[in-house]
């Protein structure tokens, strides 16, 4: 059953690095967060390739989260790795209003 963890008071609070990622640490497992538009999607904080942690990578231009170790890109979109590797990123819901940040974990 899905359950929503607030991640923060509002979103504000979330302090994205220049790199356009912010992460979060939920238990022990690490999530990464980006701005699309004007929503704030969230992803697994490891590459699905080699388990490099993403937020030492990058957005590029076209909404990608970049790996620092190998380069591979993945839609933040969709989760889909699109330089063709054949990896996916695990995506999760984000849901922001007035009580706050959540994310939504299955």
């Amino acid at each position: 059953m899905p359950r929503q963890i607030q991640i923060a008071a509002h979103s504000g609070e979330l302090v994205f690095s220049e790199n356009g990622i912010c992460s979060v640490q939920i238990g022990d497992s690490r999530f990464c967060l980006a701005r699309m538009n004007e929503a704030i999607v969230a992803f697994q904080g490891k590459c699905p390739h080699a388990g490099a942690d993403l937020s030492g990578g990058f957005i590029d231009k076209t909404d990608n989260v970049v790996c620092p170790l190998h380069h591979y890109r993945f839609s933040v979109a969709t989760g889909r790795n699109v330089s063709g590797e054949g990896y996916f990123l695990k995506r999760y819901p984000v849901r922001v209003s007035e009580e706050g940040v959540f994310i939504e974990l299955s």
